[in-house]
């Protein structure tokens, strides 16, 4: 008869956290990458803008 393999140790599971999810912040709760502009108050640089995030559908 043959032995049984010894067992492998077992890797540590991340614990679980109870914690309020809506105390803390999320990538949603700024700003960032939602189109953010250099603040300038440049009429041309406006109509670029409009011109540049228009739908194709509105061509």
């Amino acid at each position: 008869m043959s032995t049984p393999p010894a067992p492998e140790p077992c890797e540590p599971r991340p614990a679980l956290v109870f914690d309020d999810p809506l105390d803390q912040q999320s990538s949603d709760d700024t700003d960032r990458g939602w189109g953010e502009q250099p603040s300038g108050t440049d009429s041309a640089a406006d109509l670029k803008r409009f011109l540049d995030e228009k739908p194709p559908h509105h061509i």
